[in-house]
């Protein structure tokens, strides 16, 4: 079981304690059926006969989510595997790097390029464990990653089947293989304990200003 030291939530960014009133509150948490049902229909590589694999490389991910915890960061990470090593390590630092587009699945991304020294990754497989936004997939299909492996969906910026299904997107020039919810439960568990002790701390201190 995920554990997530309070001590690293004070002082958490503005930005942070916004997201936590809708992440993981009651009702809600990283689920979404409707990106679901949209994987299951149009994308047969929902049916993943390389599981196994895929939980490897995505404990991996999972490193660098806790290496994010650590820095006071929305816990999310990501590496890019080509021919079964890590070519790319990525885990989100928007606040440290006061750089919106610190995200980890970009920071991996860029990893793996200056490895290629080329911004081509074909053979690549990314593995992150939340569903990538907007920017994050658009990025995926431009490097022209193979295969997208993620933990959790995203509700409220999945890009991915969530909101918008941008690597299957049959009218862009690159079609990206993406398989939801590996180690689902692991994922989520770290990004809903993280929130949920951002609500806390808020509901605290406006609490304390009464």
């Amino acid at each position: 079981m995920t554990i997530v030291d309070h001590k690293i939530l004070r002082n958490a960014p503005v930005a942070q304690l916004d997201r936590a009133a809708a992440y993981g509150a009651e009702g809600w948490g990283f689920d979404s059926l409707r990106a679901y049902n949209i994987f299951t229909r149009i994308n047969p590589m929902v049916q993943n006969k390389n599981y196994n694999e895929d939980e490897k490389w995505m404990r991996e991910a999972l490193k660098e989510a806790h290496l994010a915890l650590k820095k006071k960061e929305v816990p999310v990470g990501a590496v890019v595997v080509y021919e079964n090593k890590i070519i790319g390590r990525g885990h989100n630092q928007v606040e440290s790097l006061k750089d919106a587009t610190a995200h980890a699945e970009i920071l991996a991304i860029t990893a793996a390029s200056n490895f290629f020294d080329s911004w081509r990754l074909e053979g690549a497989s990314l593995y992150v464990t939340l569903e990538p936004c907007v920017m994050c997939a658009g990025a995926i299909v431009l490097s022209r990653i193979e295969r997208l492996v993620f933990g959790t969906f995203d509700p409220k910026q999945g890009a991915c089947g969530t909101l918008y299904n941008i690597p299957n997107d049959e009218r862009l020039n690159h079609q990206v293989e993406a398989v939801p919810e590996i180690l689902k439960e692991e994922c989520s568990k770290i990004l809903i304990d993280f929130f949920q002790k951002l609500r806390s701390q808020k509901a605290t201190t406006n609490g304390g200003n009464h």
